[in-house]
């Protein structure tokens, strides 16, 4: 099957289980050595083989891939709690796309699909997950659970994220985390997909709602998602455009190549200040560019779940 064209005509992903299941088992075959680099004792129910016990568990299939004895692992279940948060502004549509795929994803579709993917590792683990979107308002709340029926509730919400896009939404992402946080009590690990782009002046207000996010020892990581194409080298053609601001509706029109160049550094130093700000206040910033692959978002939870063991 080629997942590229795992799409549908409604906008969202035909089969989001089917591609997350493809993404994540491709991140996995791409690891050395051990199948999961490191973290196979505790990395979806498998650990090794020890000789002289029962062969009943073996996972024959995983053998064959690697060459080593793993046993499917039934008897022990992980109490992890995740709370993934997603920021479904208007300017998490950016840039528009005819259709959501592998090789063409915008912000809200990298954040859905990273999302669906987290969910398939969390699931093999039997951890529970929980789901916030949020725009102008707070559009939609799920305690942790790790049920399979609140695991397909969550894969129709992300698909629906895509289906129903928002026009001129703009946000104040501290006003909902500061809700989320009152919501999640027991310790968690928390991942936030958000472009930062906020309506308000103050950036010191987002920084204490995610500080206020890492109250009950909750591990927070912010998924800074982005366009390195667009948003951070201002890659347009110089020719006389109109720019848009998505969520305002302002513009300006103008030619690229007159101010790319100081584009480029008021976002380079943007973006530093972000990392600075997230190590001044223990929160782990990892840059989710859309145009790369997911394989350094499944490695940052595969090394922050390692907190929790």
């Amino acid at each position: 099957m080629d997942i590229q064209k795992e799409i549908n005509k409604t906008g969202g992903f035909t089969n989001l289980e089917l591609l997350a299941k493809q993404v994540v088992e491709g991140f996995i075959s791409g690891m050395h050595k051990s199948p999961f680099h490191g973290f196979s004792a505790e990395f979806a129910e498998h650990k090794v083989y020890n000789n002289g016990e029962s062969t009943k568990h073996i996972d024959w299939k995983l053998y064959a891939k690697t060459d080593k004895l793993f046993t499917k692992r039934y008897e022990e279940e992980t109490n992890l709690r995740c709370h993934i948060i997603i920021d479904n502004s208007s300017s998490m549509h950016f840039p528009k796309v005819k259709e959501h795929h592998l090789g063409s994803l915008n912000k809200i579709s990298f954040a859905v699909l990273a999302t669906a993917c987290l969910m398939n590792i969390l699931k093999k683990q039997r951890d529970a997950i929980g789901l916030s979107i949020y725009s102008d308002q707070y559009d939609y709340y799920a305690p942790e659970k790790g049920s399979e029926r609140h695991h397909q509730m969550l894969l129709n919400t992300l698909n629906n994220t895509l289906i129903h896009t928002t026009e001129s939404k703009k946000t104040d992402t501290y006003s909902f985390l500061h809700l989320i946080a009152e919501k999640i009590h027991r310790r968690s690990l928390i991942f936030l997909f958000t472009d930062m782009l906020q309506a308000t002046s103050s950036p010191d207000k987002l920084f204490e709602a995610l500080r206020h996010l890492k109250y009950n020892k909750h591990e927070v990581i912010l998924f800074h998602t982005f366009d390195s194409e667009k948003e951070l080298n201002f890659d347009f053609s110089n020719r006389p455009t109109r720019y848009v601001d998505v969520e305002t509706g302002e513009f300006i029109n103008l030619y690229a190549d007159n101010i790319k160049d100081n584009y480029r550094k008021e976002v380079a130093d943007y973006f530093y200040d972000l990392k600075m700000k997230c190590a001044q206040y223990g929160i782990k910033y990892v840059a989710a560019d859309t145009t790369k692959d997911f394989d350094k978002i499944l490695t940052t939870y595969l090394v922050e779940r390692q907190k929790f063991a």
